[in-house]
């Protein structure tokens, strides 16, 4: 019999910063699957589930959780920073044991890699591999505020955040002025990229969230550590078609057996 789910909530932050995080865990073997999210994405996400569904086959643990803000969180979206999902994704990482693959889609990508930045940092070296979907590394800059029109620059300086509607749901995304200030503490381009650990990345290739150039721009930045891209040219931003599944399961099964 596979270990069950077991759901719990975990309190991150202190006074007014505190929020609920609801997490997910499942028991298994090492190495783990730790799983974070994109923007406005939860742990009930397809891929999410599907690295569920591969650790439970497989017997490996698995985490996830949603960033404040997000799926059954607390704490508001408005609030949400780079530095907030940070710093909760380190408490959630706290709670596993022994090697972890750590995936991340999207902004869960770039979550990523601060995370194993902060882990290395601490001394820390369980990160066993990077899985990364579309990773939108420097997003705050290079993906939302360079794509910003006059007009929504302007409502980010008098309004302090900008709306856009959302090819992924009814509700429009929104930018805050705090989300872009604060991401600017946290760029990764500016300098070479150091991981200690290989690298996977998928890549759609008519991703118009997330291009192809900027997975490329990613790779030139890892100098000192194995990277493996795969380019799916058909794929676009979710990439979670049955085929683009096989190729994550794929993946975390060479991550897994290396």
């Amino acid at each position: 019999m596979m270990p069950a789910i077991t759901p719990s909530t975990l309190e991150v932050g202190t006074g007014a910063n505190s929020r609920p995080i609801a997490v997910e865990r499942r028991a298994g073997a090492a190495p783990g699957l730790f799983w974070l999210n994109g923007f406005k994405s939860d742990m009930g996400g397809s891929k999410a589930i599907a690295v569920d569904a591969y650790g439970a086959a497989h017997g490996l643990a698995v985490t996830r959780f949603d960033y404040s803000g997000h799926g059954r969180s607390g704490g508001e979206f408005l609030q949400g920073t780079v530095s907030r999902w940070l710093e909760e994704a380190l408490a959630v990482f706290a709670l596993t044991e022994g090697p972890q693959i750590v995936l991340g889609s999207s902004l869960g990508g770039w979550l990523a890699l601060l995370l194993n930045r902060a882990l290395r940092r601490a001394g820390s070296g369980r990160v066993k591999e990077l899985i990364l979907v579309a990773p939108a590394v420097d997003a705050t800059q290079d993906l939302m505020l360079a794509g910003f029109s006059r007009k929504e620059l302007k409502s980010l300086e008098e309004r302090g955040y900008v709306e856009r509607a959302s090819q992924y749901g009814p509700e429009p995304y929104v930018y805050t002025r705090g989300l872009i200030e604060d991401g600017r503490t946290h760029l990764m381009f500016d300098g070479v990229i150091e991981t200690g650990c290989p690298v996977t990345i998928l890549q759609g290739g008519k991703d118009p969230d997330v291009p192809q150039e900027h997975a490329l721009k990613l790779v030139s930045h890892l100098l000192h550590d194995p990277v493996t891209l795969t380019l799916i040219p058909d794929g676009d931003h979710r990439l979670s078609r049955p085929e683009d599944i096989r190729r994550l399961e794929d993946a975390i099964g060479r991550a897994v057996a290396d």
